[in-house]
């Protein structure tokens, strides 16, 4: 099987690297490749999704991926930015359905800035419906407004639409994701003010009838984002819009310590997908060793669950992460007195030990093809 590895820019290469290590000392076999994405494409190739790029990750089984995105390129126009070249991927990779996993893991209870009563034993997936919303609709531009209060006047718009296929497709994946789980499904909308989101909910309401014995309640994403910081364990399985889904992930990031700690898997229909942690490129403390490679090296683990069809190596990867937090180690976003601080170095270093030899698992290596 093949994996495209795009490290990407700022912190990306960094994290890939010491996910790469860990995916060394696996004993699975394995041919990968690695091309430019963002802006170090842009550089290289005048553009963020070079074509080149674009075919290996329609090429391979799996896609790692880092991060992009640096403010020298934020006066480039949108198409050429960073951050289309992921915007791209996802379309033209058919990858509709996120899964976030915030997971409070018992050694960073007190890293949350929640209380850890709060927080403890919190266990949740969120599933973000990736390819529709505000973030693809058509039209969307500047113009002159036409009409109203301050017609003659320059105005932005972008379109919010959802299609019945397209929700149906998410609320089915979420439905499937509860069964394994609780049975127990949010649904977040603004129906209350929004058509698009009265559809949503009518649409995840008549999918719920083909899944009788999942428990479905609607929430609206104000409330949503409120209970999330009020009483987070009140939920295990949120499916949600593309940018409603952007935002509670990232709330629900902080909620377990760190942004650095939280994974994400972005699959297509087959169950091939995208893989890369959901924080950002940081370019402020690129090449200073400072990053958290955890949720890059947990994104490995749902690669090898999802898309590799290997569960008995990712609980191996997954192992490793809880041993070495239990070791006492931590990267500066999730220390806190009484731990051992590190690198992104010396945090791989501790994960790849811990597989290789260390207490929860003996392996040999990993055979990997590079091409």
């Amino acid at each position: 099987m093949k994996i495209a590895i795009l490290p990407g820019d700022g912190i990306g290469t960094e994290i890939i690297a010491q996910a790469v290590r860990v995916l060394g000392v696996l004993d699975l076999h394995f041919e990968t490749e690695q091309a430019l994405v963002g802006g170090a494409a842009y550089e290289a190739h005048g553009h963020p999704l070079p074509e080149a790029t674009l075919s290996l990750a329609k090429a391979a089984d799996a896609v790692l991926f880092g991060a992009v995105g640096d403010w020298k390129f934020d006066k480039l126009e949108r198409s050429l930015r960073p951050e289309q070249a992921i915007l791209g991927l996802r379309k033209h990779l058919g990858l509709f359905a996120n899964f976030r996993p915030a997971i409070c893991y018992e050694q960073l209870t007190h890293a949350s800035s929640l209380k850890p009563e709060l927080v403890a034993g919190l266990d949740i997936l969120i599933i973000r419906e990736l390819t529709g919303d505000i973030y693809f609709g058509q039209p969307r531009g500047r113009r002159v407004s036409p009409d109203g209060a301050f017609a003659g006047a320059e105005e932005a718009f972008d379109t919010m639409r959802y299609s019945r296929p397209e929700i149906e497709r998410i609320a089915h994946v979420a439905f499937q994701a509860a069964r394994k789980r609780s049975k127990r499904l949010t649904s977040v909308d603004k129906a209350n003010v929004l058509e698009t989101f009265q559809f949503w909910k009518d649409i995840v309401t008549e999918v719920h009838a083909g899944y009788p014995d999942v428990e479905l309640d609607h929430m609206y994403v104000d409330n949503a984002a409120m209970q999330l910081v009020k009483a987070p364990k009140k939920f295990d399985v949120v499916v949600t819009g593309n940018m409603f889904g952007d935002i509670l992930s990232d709330e629900a990031a902080m909620l377990t310590g760190s942004i650095g700690m939280l994974p994400s898997a972005s699959l297509d229909a087959a169950g091939k997908g995208l893989y890369e942690p959901s924080h950002g490129s940081a370019p402020d403390i690129a090449g200073k060793n400072l990053a958290n490679p955890l949720a890059t090296i947990l994104s490995l683990a749902m690669m090898l669950r999802f898309s590799l069809q290997q569960p008995e190596a990712a609980a191996r990867v997954e192992a490793a992460v809880q041993y070495v937090l239990a070791s006492g180690l931590r990267t500066a976003d999730i220390w806190s007195e009484g731990t051992t601080r590190v690198g992104t170095i010396e945090m791989g270093d501790a994960v790849v030990k811990a597989l290789a030899g260390g207490s929860t698992a003996v392996g040999t290596k990993t055979t990997i093809i590079k091409s």
